[in-house]
């Protein structure tokens, strides 16, 4: 009998998790074994192209090291191996140089990391089970007499009986005002476009020292991009006399003009004060609760879920205030007042706490704290750079207190860590086509990245030594990027900033694409689309049909949906791709010990594609039961211990 041969197409963080659960299941089987495994990735295997280890130190992580894990299981005394590993920050401290669990890590670290997971899992490999690694792109897999034929960029065809896309980060086509400006950028040789993309792969040395250049976006890229033009260039940060933080420039740099719909750069992280294995507990935000006054049918998140969500956000807000001003023994009869609030509804939180003494401390306004100058105009550049000064040094304050003394930045991280209870009630049509597009992805979403993705503090002050030395401009709310024909640039200026325009030669697009398989670039994406393989998923729920333009897949373990209606079980698809068809995809870790649905994720991929491979026909209707469970069992709703 012919070996079993699996195939992984894409070896970033989920990818290699797919791998890890591949070998840590081969090696509970009694055996004989005969499997071959191939791990393929264009970049680096193991590694991927968004942590590939030759990339800069100055493009960083956005978890504290401690926090983060690519075993599924703790070290348990023997070898590192699938299923029994160090954490981040333990094989961190092995090698040396280690800051310490609450650090933030260059990306480029984090691959090494992934490098050493994928040696050691070959090295411990079970007799009779095998793994190469090809360092070539996947440009066509095809389904032929049961098997799956893939062709590499270099010629060679694999054939697999199960193949598993973890392909990632995509390269989209140009549309709309970006490819207008590139289209711009094109026709004038002086001028560039650079879109959007992970910086480590941008082309940012092309851009002339002293000239400026307009940044779309304040997210994480732009501070990937901030510090590629600035550390990147020769420049160097240190501490002042007065203990503020001075840029000390090269030369080299160009005049940095950025702005974004808020006009704020992302707000810190708070100084971390939790232990590496902590895992978050919702009182309120639970999706039994959320589905208990609504148990039937799509949700609507503005009027079914958001509520919840804030209730949960409210109650450690007020919760951490209540403590720091009259200490635990007030904190914990404010929890128990508002469980019991909560069995008659979403509880008043704000009343409960005033009841108990809290004074003075201003409600969460979760548009507010995100659009902080949404309703403001000003003088002109120089009021509105001293407002941003003083906003983002209160968040700095803010950060500082740290993400459990923090009321606020205690609060925010309830956004992240109840990201799974998110994901359980929105996936696969969880609800109405509608509230998924206007009240989740358009006013959610964006919202939440914003408040509970931040950059470690260290950024902030960054920003702000920049501004000091005239090299960094954030021209204000409600930023334009325009086009000037007659003058032959672009032109960055923000409506509610007087005097705010700013000419540019390069334009550089520092937000990370959407994922949309109807723009994806990629061959094999363009040709799995085209065969019909992969199919966009749309949201029928409440009767407005909503494309996502996220790859259709059926619940665990993720099988492509064709245009058929069919559901090919020898092929699976986790991740990126699928995002919009299930939610925040981007995640790169587990928490060490932890199986968060991460794991759980891979695990299902690693033993259904260890089984026999047939077809299977789906009905059409895309309905959250057939396509999502609506409930998970006990241990997938949260982070839980389990050792491989």
């Amino acid at each position: 009998m012919s070996a079993t041969r699996i195939a992984v197409i894409g070896s970033g963080p989920r990818g290699m998790m797919v791998l890890e659960r591949l070998a840590a299941r081969l090696a509970q089987e009694p055996g004989p074994l005969d499997v071959q495994l191939f791990l393929v990735d264009e970049v680096e295997p193991g590694a991927g192209r968004i942590y590939r280890t030759d990339q800069p130190d100055w493009f960083l992580m956005n978890t504290v090291a401690g926090q983060c894990s690519a075993y599924s299981g703790e070290p348990d005394g023997g070898p590192a191996r699938a299923g029994a590993g160090p954490s981040f920050g333990e094989w961190w401290e092995s090698v040396g140089n280690y800051p310490g669990p609450d650090s933030y890590a260059p990306r480029g670290q984090y691959g090494r990391y992934l490098c050493s997971v994928l040696s050691a899992v070959e090295k411990t490999l079970p007799t009779g089970v095998r793994l190469r690694c090809i360092k070539e792109r996947a440009e066509e897999v095809v389904k032929a007499g049961g098997r799956y034929l893939i062709t590499l960029s270099g010629g060679e065809r694999l054939d697999a009986d199960r193949v598993v896309l973890t392909t990632g980060h995509s390269r989209n086509q140009l549309t709309g005002r970006e490819g207008a400006f590139a289209d711009f950028a094109r026709q004038r040789p002086e001028l560039g476009y650079i879109q959007g993309d992970s910086a480590a792969d941008m082309p940012l040395d092309e851009i002339t020292p002293g000239s400026g250049v307009g940044v779309i976006g304040l997210g994480l890229s732009f501070y990937d991009v901030m510090a590629a033009l600035t550390i990147g260039r020769g420049g160097r940060f240190a501490p002042g006399e007065d203990g503020r933080l001075v840029y000390h420039p090269s030369g080299e740099e160009p005049l940095i003009v950025a702005g974004s719909r808020s006009g704020m750069p992302l707000p810190a992280r708070g100084r971390n004060q939790k232990p590496p294995r902590y895992s978050y507990r919702p009182l309120l935000f639970t999706p039994e609760r959320v589905r208990a006054h609504q148990p039937r049918g799509p949700l609507d998140f503005t009027s079914h879920v958001f509520p919840w969500l804030l209730a949960e956000i409210e109650w450690v807000y007020y919760g951490t205030a209540l403590r720091r001003a009259f200490g635990g023994k007030v904190a914990a009869r404010f929890r128990t007042q508002v469980e019991l609030a909560a069995e008659q509804g979403v509880p008043p939180t704000a009343a409960i706490a005033g009841r108990l003494g809290l004074r003075d401390v201003p409600p969460v306004d979760i548009d507010a704290l995100a659009r902080p100058f949404a309703h403001r105009t000003f003088a002109g550049p120089q009021e509105f750079a001293r407002v941003l000064r003083e906003e983002i040094e209160q968040d700095l304050a803010h950060a500082a207190e740290g993400n459990v003394d923090s009321p606020i930045k205690a609060a925010l991280d309830v956004m992240r860590d109840t990201r799974w209870v998110i994901r359980e009630l929105v996936d696969f049509s969880g609800l109405t086509g509608r509230s998924q597009r206007e009240d989740f992805l358009g006013w959610y979403v964006p919202r939440a990245s914003f408040l509970a993705a931040g950059p470690p503090r260290e950024r902030l002050h960054q920003v702000l030594a920049l501004m000091d030395q005239g090299l960094l401009r954030i021209v204000g709310p409600r930023t334009r990027f325009d086009t000037d024909p007659g003058e032959g640039r672009f032109v960055v200026s923000s409506p509610q900033v007087p005097g705010s325009a700013v000419p540019v030669t390069t334009v550089v697009d520092a937000r990370i694409p959407d994922p949309d398989l109807r723009r994806d670039l990629s061959p094999l994406t363009v040709r799995l689309r085209e065969s019909g393989v992969w199919t966009s998923y749309v949201n029928r729920s409440g009767g407005t049909g909503y494309d996502t333009g996220g790859v259709a897949v059926t619940g665990r373990p993720f099988h492509p949906v064709d245009r058929d209606g069919g559901a090919d079980e020898g092929m699976y698809v986790l991740g990126i791709p699928t995002e919009h068809t299930r939610w925040f995809m981007q995640v790169g870790s587990s928490r060490p010990g932890m199986w968060s649905d991460f794991v759980h994720d891979a695990d299902a991929i690693a033993a259904h594609a260890l089984l026999p491979v047939t077809r299977t026909e789906v009905p059409r209707a895309r309905t959250p039961e057939l396509f999502g469970p609506a409930t998970k069992t006990a241990g997938e709703r949260s982070p839980e211990r389990k050792a491989g």
